[in-house]
């Protein structure tokens, strides 16, 4: 049957490219989600809070996918933590909208918003995280900021109350019952996809002692990139390769990149670390298949869509050890997982894999045959599934 969904994504519009102010992968996931459900036949409003004064009601993004923007708050960026406050506004501008047979919400601000609405129209809620908040009893790393109350208390609100959860990783599954005590029957772990024909490997089958490193991702401490340049000027410096850092900064974390070329600068780097700004799709994969190797120090990860995005490319991916890291690659065989947060064992890792192109092609051909199983349909039929269970529930 034909479906009238709403997809939830409060503080962030999933329209927008992916690497500055608060766009990442959640904003991947829920664009392309939309699409391959709107090519399975659904029906798919997206909602969104209005951020610019200029911006349309409604925009349509594909047949049968309409982004809404809501008034809630000011009509423009916020720093993400603001969005709190903007959470019941936002929850009333959706009763205006519908009537949808489904609600999926994406974030806690999404989920805070629309659960109550859900519940008083006998809509059935599908909460998806795609992060969730540190636990008190875990160390901040250097410039990061303390969780809210609120998102604490807002998690476990909507981990127990919502009727389905859908979570990209085994790790972040682990994460909503163990901690946010969700009945595990009602979490249902669902991948998101990779566009293999715009992430693609490069069509010249000739290799190059050339290239540079990749790191790609919103400039924040949670990502990591102090890591990969402490790394880089580790190798040595015969044949020390470019490090290439895509992404802006993260809204709040104006000073960050800053922070990062004050590194670079002091571990006598900087002429080798080039910041390039947050690039588009198609720029972005361009990038990953001209890298040697791609490199994500992510603290934490739910899933970390840049290296299966990576896999695709037909690139190496050396990575944390860490969530849901450990489910996007295959260690060993399509990327290599690090263990422990030390430069010097991230430089060793990436010097080994710099003296062996064949090894580095091994792992690019690998995860290029594993990224081909992880579709947006697969995903989009993945996510129907749990729906209609839950019609079928309430029927």
């Amino acid at each position: 049957m034909s479906l009238r969904l709403a997809l939830v994504s409060l503080h962030t519009s999933p329209n927008d490219d992916p690497g500055t102010g608060d766009v990442g992968g959640m904003n991947v996931a829920v664009r392309h989600t939309a699409l391959a459900l709107a090519e399975l036949g659904h029906e798919v409003d997206v909602l969104t809070r209005r951020s610019s004064t200029t911006a349309p009601d409604a925009v349509e993004v594909a047949p049968r996918v309409t982004l809404r923007q809501l008034h809630a708050g000011p009509a423009e960026r916020r720093v993400k933590g603001d969005h709190e406050e903007y959470i019941a506004e936002f929850g009333e501008a959706m009763r205006h909208l519908g009537p949808y047979d489904v609600i999926h919400s994406h974030h806690w601000f999404s989920g805070m918003a629309a659960l109550e609405l859900a519940h008083h129209d006998g809509i059935p809620h599908v909460q998806s995280f795609h992060s969730i908040a540190a636990a008190h009893t875990t160390p901040l790393s250097e410039g990061e900021r303390p969780e809210s109350p609120g998102r604490i208390a807002g998690e476990e609100h909507l981990a127990q109350h919502s009727d389905a959860i859908i979570t990209v990783s085994d790790a972040e599954r682990e994460t909503v019952t163990a901690r946010l005590g969700a009945d595990p029957a009602r979490v249902h772990t669902v991948a998101p996809g990779v566009d293999a024909a715009q992430f693609s490997p490069k069509t010249d089958a000739a290799t190059s002692d050339a290239g540079y490193l990749l790191a790609a991702a919103r400039l924040e401490p949670l990502k990591g990139l102090d890591l990969a340049i402490e790394a880089l000027a580790q190798l040595p410096r015969d044949g020390r390769p470019d490090l290439v850092v895509s992404g802006g900064a993260t809204t709040g974390f104006d000073d960050y990149p800053d922070e990062l070329r004050s590194l670079a600068e002091r571990l006598g780097v900087a002429d080798r670390v080039h910041f390039i700004g947050p690039q588009s799709r198609d720029a972005l994969a361009d990038l990953l298949r001209g890298a040697r190797i791609a490199l994500v120090p992510s603290h934490s990860e739910t899933f970390g869509l840049i290296a299966l995005e990576a896999q695709a490319c037909g690139t190496p991916v050396v990575a944390s050890d860490a969530g849901g890291l450990r489910e996007a690659i295959v260690d060993g065989k399509t990327g290599i997982l690090v263990p422990v947060r030390q430069a010097n064992a991230w430089a060793g890792t990436i010097s080994a894999l710099l003296r062996d192109p064949e090894r580095c092609a091994q792992l690019g051909a690998a995860g290029r045959e594993r990224a081909l199983t992880f579709t947006w349909e697969r995903t989009a039929r993945a996510t129907v599934n749990v729906y209609e269970s839950l019609l079928g529930r309430a029927a």
